[in-house]
């Protein structure tokens, strides 16, 4: 079918039958022209030859005949659109300022316009004397990009003194006595330069290839030491008594946590390398890619700052194998400190579950106080979740309320009798949880000690446990505890820390002097980028 909107001339050659160019233009005695195939079906279907436009009938059925003048005309016309297509600019070509819809393909800018022009509009540039002097160039779309924005002059020269491309107006009012150079001069400059560069790129992708090299050694040579001390780890333990089976186990698993993080920081180091590998040599593809162009303006316009911004300087880096000689030694000595603290738990000759269910019953209900807690602490609104973020709230202070620490205290106090609550810590990276006495320091940063006031047991990178007891106690727990119940009996001076899900006993603070109240004590620490935004929820208790 035609164009739903035909041009005046296309117009011209269209079969009113069938809405097509003509094929086979034949003219009837009525002057009308059809296409003569359309023609003879029509007055094939008809009992009497009538004209299709002007209805004019005809007793005897003309004879029909191809109209040469018309049909050498519509050749002609289809030749000339054939041609003119070929001219239409296709996706991605510089397009004519001038032509209408389609538009034709560009063959040059003038500066001076600030146009381009397809061949048939470039002709009074070509002709007429005073667009003669315009300065043509090859078609680009980014014209304005190569006149000054300040005087509308062409860009000619390159101010080595700024560092950037000028007009003559900015040579006269703003460069002078600057260091002036050509376009073409600062072009193969900046070539030789960028050349320079790629060679560069390629030596500092050789010394990281090395250093990956370096750190998969270094790597390889602690899994074999790991390997060595983990071997020799069973063998010890091999010797000790089955009811010391699952320390054993706990110190393996310890040890391969230890090499895996090892093992996760020499790939983070090597992936580092592997991606400024990567920038060097992208920057360096591009600058190859760069160094081929012909046009001055457009390279020093487009020639990125190489080599790539934020190289990190690897000639101070080094990646050590990990260290595991001792081990065994340090085990035994944990060992000896865990066995120590089962012999003095409070409920030793009770089985693990039967403890905890009794103290248990002592549970209360706690909620967080809002009026203790850091400004950068977020509580639930039914108090039982508090959690890390980096926004500061804008309230009052008060002399309860902790300015600096990441802590809140619960709402109820404790003077005498005995009381449990248990807290989610699922998903936490850092935390510490106990209890604290009602005058202890909430102003500036604040140590977490028994001296200070405070009872508690607490998380530090993912994996380490240790109790707040001067010097600090670390802890072994067999696995990392989801839950954890606190249970205090003020007349006794007893602190005893629980994993509820596992009913074992993480730690005891025994012996304890309590002259003031005491307060449920929460602290989910930093959030650390959101690697430790999960919240502290104090949990319902339910029974074993």
């Amino acid at each position: 079918m035609a164009s739903s909107t035909p041009s005046r001339t296309e117009e011209q050659f269209l079969c009113s039958i069938c809405l097509e160019v003509f094929s086979e233009p034949v003219s009837i005695p009525c002057g009308h022209n059809f296409c003569k195939r359309c023609v003879s079906q029509t007055w094939d279907t008809k009992a009497v030859c009538k004209c299709p436009l002007c209805n004019r009938s005809f007793s005897i059925r003309p004879e029909l005949s191809v109209n040469t003048l018309l049909s050498e005309m519509v050749s002609q016309w289809k030749l000339e659109e054939e041609r003119r297509s070929k001219r239409v600019s296709k996706p991605g070509e510089v397009q004519c300022d001038v032509c209408s819809e389609p538009k034709l393909k560009a063959v040059k800018s003038c500066l001076v316009c600030l146009s381009l022009f397809c061949e048939s509009h470039l002709q009074p540039h070509l002709s007429v004397p005073r667009l003669k002097r315009h300065q043509l160039m090859e078609p680009v779309d980014d014209l304005e990009d190569r006149m000054c924005p300040t005087h509308q002059r062409p860009l000619e020269l390159f101010c080595n003194t700024d560092q950037s491309c000028v007009c003559s107006m900015c040579v006269l009012l703003e460069h002078k006595n600057h260091e002036l150079l050509s376009l073409e001069e600062t072009f193969e400059q900046e070539k030789v330069f960028l050349q320079q560069t790629v060679a560069e790129n390629q030596r500092l992708v050789e010394q990281r290839r090395l250093k990956v090299r370096e750190i998969t050694a270094a790597l390889e040579l602690s899994e074999r030491q790991a390997q060595r001390e983990t071997q020799q780890m069973v063998k010890v333990f091999s010797d000790i008594m089955e009811s010391v089976q699952r320390c054993l186990d706990h110190h393996l698993e310890v040890m391969e946590q230890s090499l895996s993080k090892h093992k996760e920081h020499a790939q983070a180091l090597i992936q580092q390398l592997q991606q400024e590998m990567c920038e060097l040599e992208k920057s360096s593809t591009e600058a190859q890619q760069l160094s081929l162009s012909t046009d001055p303006l457009h390279f020093l316009q487009r020639c990125p700052a190489l080599p790539p911004a934020g190289l990190k300087d690897w000639s101070s880096v080094s990646f050590e194998p990990q260290t595991c000689e001792g081990s065994a030694a340090r085990a035994l000595s944990e060992l000896e400190t865990s066995l120590s603290q089962e012999f003095n738990k409070v409920f030793r000759q009770l089985p693990p579950k039967d403890g905890l269910r009794r103290v248990q019953t002592f549970a209360v209900d706690v909620t967080l106080d809002p009026d203790s807690a850091n400004l950068k602490l977020d509580l639930s609104e039914d108090l039982k979740q508090v959690h890390h973020t980096d926004v500061r709230k804008e309230l009052p202070d008060s002399p309860q309320r902790f300015d600096a620490c990441a802590i809140a205290l619960g709402k109820q106090c404790f003077s005498s009798g005995r009381f449990y609550f248990e807290v989610q810590v699922k998903g936490k990276t850092k935390w510490d949880l106990g209890v604290a006495q009602e005058s202890v320091n909430r102003k500036g940063k604040i140590g977490l000690s028994l001296k200070n006031g405070f009872w508690t047991i607490g998380l530090r990178d993912k994996d380490k446990y240790s109790a707040s007891t001067e010097p600090s106690v670390l802890l072994t727990p067999l696995w990392p505890p989801q839950k954890v119940g606190v249970f205090v009996d003020y007349g006794t001076g007893l602190v005893s820390f629980y994993d509820v899900d596992s009913a074992d006993l993480l730690y005891s603070f025994t012996g304890c002097c309590f002259r003031e109240k005491l307060f449920p004590f929460f602290s989910p620490c930093p959030n650390s980028g959101g690697t430790n935004s999960a919240p502290l929820i104090i949990s319902a208790v339910n029974s074993l």
